[in-house]
């Protein structure tokens, strides 16, 4: 009877522990999204911080293209007040993201535009922020790709249904800019 007990007393201990893992696993993968979050948060808001001075360069060659800009300026207020879920916040960037490409759009008919070092300053500076918001974004849904695989997987699937983890959303949105259109005519 005791060598039972004993044996079903470490078959409990190693349960407990394997649960505790499993717990702690996720609890620090859970974190690693949080940590990803914060750093695209980041990049957006330099985003957000280039698009008036692009806009405002952009009016001064492109004055009738008033509701062009007025849109991005408003997307831009709409994304920066999005403190929602990641996909609400997906949504917003991928509208941003469309009329933001309709202002770098203008540079290509206005020539004067395109040829003016602030635009080009400001316009390699939003491609270099691109860049950051993509390695952001892809660093981001690696974690939740992983945190995702830990909770749907047996038998971890059933220690995160015990504790209530929850699968994350995958952040999916184009970059506004790809690469700096040559200046040269």
């Amino acid at each position: 009877m005791i060598p039972a007990l004993v044996v079903v007393g470490v078959l409990l201990l190693f349960l407990l522990i394997w649960v505790v893992v499993i717990y702690n696993t996720l609890v620090g993968l859970k974190n690693h999204i949080r940590e990803a979050w914060a750093d695209i948060d980041t990049e957006l808001k330099r985003r957000y911080d280039l698009i008036p001075n692009l806009v405002e360069t952009v009016k001064g060659y492109a004055a009738h293209e008033r509701e062009t800009l007025e849109k991005v300026i408003e997307m831009r207020r709409r994304c920066m007040d999005n403190r929602a879920g990641v996909a609400e916040q997906a949504a917003d960037e991928r509208d941003l993201v469309g009329s933001l490409a309709k202002v770098i759009a203008l540079a290509e008919a206005y020539p004067d535009l395109k040829a003016d070092e602030h635009y080009a300053k400001l316009h390699q500076e939003l491609v270099n922020t691109e860049d950051r918001i993509q390695a952001a974004r892809r660093f981001y849904n690696g974690n939740v790709r992983d945190y995702r695989n830990t909770v749907e997987k047996f038998p971890s699937s059933l220690v995160a249904g015990m504790f209530g983890f929850t699968l994350e959303e995958y952040f999916k949105v184009d970059p506004s800019v790809r690469e700096v259109p040559s200046a040269e005519f």
